[in-house]
């Protein structure tokens, strides 16, 4: 490769604005779990794009929130560390909503910084009426000299096709930090118990699935004597209360079936063979304030 070119992009905002929707739309993969829960994303997540001699490097954080806890206060210094010596940034912000202090003070640190920043204004198939629209990019506007305002929905696929030729101006020439061949950064145990994850912010209320963390115990790849391969997965899921999981498990078991089985369903995709998967539950009260607990669940802050 004679000219290798990278750029760091970060992409911040409000929870729920959809931030790891729009990460895994640029990669062309689905690096970082999904769901309608706000602060769904815990941690840094690199998504990596490898096109020609430019490696693309999308660092996905978690929203923009008020610290509730120990897990909460790594969150926000992911994000502090995340929107640091990028080259740009990519705001995302709900245009269904007004800008509240989130914005505000997430601005305020772009000012700090003196960051070139790119807004999106995400969700634009849900407004009616247009006017309010162009009066929230007015308000956006007046509030940081932003390179780039583009009104998008990363679902409906809607001015997506702009954001990429505005990240092309922040190429430099540099050597690639990352596998080419590799969509993301994330150790496969740390992506395989995400999955999991999804899975029970998707099917549960959310007093739980915030108390939840996952981990893969055991991995193993065997031959069966067909010779096809099969993957035994070991996922625990730890939760704060007693009365959290019974919620988990559900009646008969029904509920921890149901997010099972769904998990599974990725999997298979992910490796391409049949899983063998059981799951525990375990409950630890108060882990999201216990540093130790945290360290050990790959939550800390780097």
């Amino acid at each position: 490769m004679n000219n290798p070119k990278s750029v760091f992009v970060a992409i911040a905002g409000r929870p729920n604005a959809g931030k790891s929707t729009l990460t895994n739309y640029l990669v062309g993969e689905k690096i970082a779990i999904v769901s309608d829960k706000p602060q769904t994303t815990r941690t840094r997540i690199n998504g990596v794009l490898t096109k020609g001699e430019t490696q693309y490097v999308f660092i996905d954080t978690p929203g923009m929130h008020k610290a509730k806890n120990k897990l909460s206060d790594q969150m926000l210094k992911s994000i502090r560390e995340s929107v640091t010596d990028v080259d740009v940034i990519l705001m995302m912000a709900d245009a269904t909503k007004k800008i509240s202090p989130i914005e505000h003070n997430l601005i305020d640190s772009f000012k700090d910084r003196k960051t070139d920043v790119v807004l999106l204004i995400n969700k634009v198939d849900l407004v009616k009426d247009k006017s309010e629209l162009l009066s929230l990019i007015k308000e956006y506007s007046e509030l940081y000299d932003f390179k780039e305002i583009i009104p998008i929905s990363v679902r409906q696929r809607i001015g997506v096709e702009e954001i990429m030729p505005v990240i092309d101006r922040y190429v430099k020439l540099s050597p690639h930090y990352f596998d080419d061949e590799l969509p993301t950064d994330q150790a496969e145990k740390v992506w395989l118990a995400e999955i999991v994850r999804e899975k029970i912010l998707r099917n549960m209320n959310e007093e739980i699935p915030h108390g939840t963390a996952v981990y893969v115990e055991t991995m193993e790849v065997r031959q069966k004597p067909n010779g096809k391969e099969i993957v035994d997965i070991g996922i625990v899921i730890v939760c704060e209360k007693a009365s959290h999981k019974g919620m988990i498990i559900g009646k008969q078991g029904s509920m921890l079936k149901k997010i099972g089985s769904e998990a599974r369903e990725d999997m298979q995709d992910y490796f391409g063979c049949k899983v063998n998967m059981q799951i525990w539950v375990k409950v630890k009260e108060d882990w999201r304030n216990r540093e130790s607990d945290i360290a050990d669940f790959g939550l800390k802050a780097d």
